[in-house]
This record gives C-alpha cells, sequence and structure tokens, in this order.
C-alpha cells in the first residue's frame, strides 16, 4: 500500500507556473504588448507563450488587437469578474460598514481594508469621504504588501512559515523616503509593529502620503485582514497620529471580535 503524500512529495507544475506569469505580466503592463514583448518580459519561449496567450484567448482572460502584421495582447476584465466573486465571498466590509464611515467621518480620512495575496495587499473595501480629493485608494488596487501599512500590519503577525516565502520578495520603495529593499531592516520594522500593536508607512511608496493600519485576526487567531487610515504626510503629526492610532486599533479589534476572534489579541499584550 502506498504511503500517504505528503507535501514535501508534491511539485509545482511548471506549465501553470508560465502560465500565472504570462497572465500577470499582461496585467501588470501598461501598453498591450506582442508575442515578441512578452516572451521577453516573462522570460518564457516564444512558441510556448503563444500557446498560452491562445489559451487564454480562448478562455476570454486575454484579447488582441491586430495592427499589420502584428499581434497586441492585453487582458480581459473577466479577472475582475472573478475577483469581484470572492470579494463578495469573503466580504469584510460587510461587518463594520458603519463603523468604517464613522471613523472616516471622525479623523476626516478614508478608512480601508485589506487582504494579503501572494505578496501583494488588495484592497477590498473603502469608507470614503465626499470631496474633491480622493486619494486612489480603490477596491480591487494591488501594492507591495512591505510598502504600504495594510501589508505590515499583517506581516508583523504572520507565523514564521508564512513570512518567510514574503522576505524573499520586498519591493524597494519609490517614494522620497523609501529604501532599498532589506530583509534584516523589515523584519526590524515588523518588530516594532509588535511592539505598539500598529504599523505605519511614510511617504515610502507614494509622496506626499502616509498611512496607519491595525491587524485583523479569526476565530482560529490567525492574521486574516488589516484595516487603515490613509492621509496626507502633514497631517500625521504627534496629535493625530495618536487619535488616528486609537481609532484604527479600536476598529481592528471590534472586526476580529465579529470575525469570531477572542480576547486577549496579539495586538492587547502590547
Amino acid at each position: 500500500m502506498a504511503g500517504k503524500e505528503t507535501d514535501g512529495d508534491r511539485h509545482p507544475s511548471p506549465a501553470v507556473a508560465r502560465a500565472l506569469t504570462v497572465l500577470e505580466t499582461l496585467v501588470g503592463s501598461d501598453e498591450d504588448l506582442t508575442l515578441t514583448a512578452l516572451a521577453r518580459e516573462t522570460g518564457i519561449p516564444l512558441a510556448t507563450c503563444a500557446s498560452i496567450v491562445y489559451t487564454l484567448e480562448q478562455r476570454d482572460y486575454a484579447t488582441r488587437k491586430i495592427v499589420g502584421r502584428s499581434h497586441f495582447w492585453r487582458p480581459t476584465l473577466r479577472l475582475y469578474g472573478l475577483a469581484t466573486q470572492l470579494i463578495r465571498k469573503v466580504d469584510l466590509s460587510s461587518v463594520a460598514t458603519r463603523e468604517m464611515r464613522d471613523l472616516a467621518e471622525q479623523v476626516g480620512m478614508p478608512v480601508h481594508l485589506g487582504v494579503l495575496t501572494g505578496a501583494s495587499i488588495v484592497y477590498v473595501a473603502k469608507a470614503s469621504l465626499p470631496g474633491f480629493i480622493q486619494f486612489d485608494t480603490y477596491p480591487g488596487k494591488v501594492a507591495p504588501f512591505n510598502l504600504t501599512a495594510l501589508g505590515r500590519a499583517i506581516a508583523a503577525y504572520l507565523p514564521d512559515d508564512e513570512l518567510r516565502p514574503l522576505l524573499t520578495q520586498l519591493a524597494p520603495g519609490e517614494g522620497p523616503k523609501g529604501v532599498p529593499a532589506n530583509e534584516q531592516e523589515f523584519e526590524a520594522e515588523l518588530a516594532r509593529v509588535r511592539r505598539q500593536g500598529f504599523s505605519t508607512e511614510d511617504e515610502e511608496e507614494q509622496a506626499g502620503i502616509a498611512c496607519i493600519a491595525a491587524p485583523i485576526f479569526d476565530a482560529s487567531g490567525h492574521v486574516t485582514a488589516a484595516v487603515g487610515l490613509t492621509g496626507f504626510a502633514k497631517d500625521f503629526d504627534t496629535s493625530a497620529t495618536s487619535r488616528t492610532e486609537s481609532g484604527i486599533r479600536e476598529l481592528a479589534k471590534l472586526i476580529s471580535q465579529r470575525l469570531g476572534a477572542s480576547a486577549p489579541l496579539p495586538t492587547d499584550l502590547v
């Protein structure tokens, strides 16, 4: 009788990995790509790229525009449809819609919920304020996890076996206070998050923008998401940080409790 298969016996599929790389490259590109450009960007042989994009086209995940003898490929919105279905199934915002809106009005900043997907943070909900100025933080937005307060709040409480792979995928900061990716410095930052129970990000991803966030835990005690505030960096003085810290930690605790988390939470122990 064959022994039970373990995780160590399982091997990733190169074909699936290549297909996902092609799809991610199409989504991440600012312009339509030819097969030659796509093969160059992904490092995948041209014939293999062609097979993958033709399959994506048949499944309605990609489409092409023909200009002369050139074919330019781009992703379709079918991916958005899948993401929308997933967000509906994991609709964290439904457990604290009013409280998110109340906090946004109280501090004068938009409130966001984010989840970790791979090495990225995906914004899944937003409570914003009416007005002319609107931050570029919308449901569906994706950002490197280490350059957001949301991502840091989650990463600080991940089990070691989940955190280690992420540390090899740190993105360098592109804002005026951004720094090169460094595992040791980022681990020190996560330790600081655990000491204080919330995370911050100050002009590392984008000039003039700062964020503060706190982790959300589920019934098993696992960190499952984060809730945060985004505002202008100049507005995060000492008094504002104290006010937003209190508000965001209380909101994170409320959402955690509604998801079944029991007290005390890890953030209560700081």
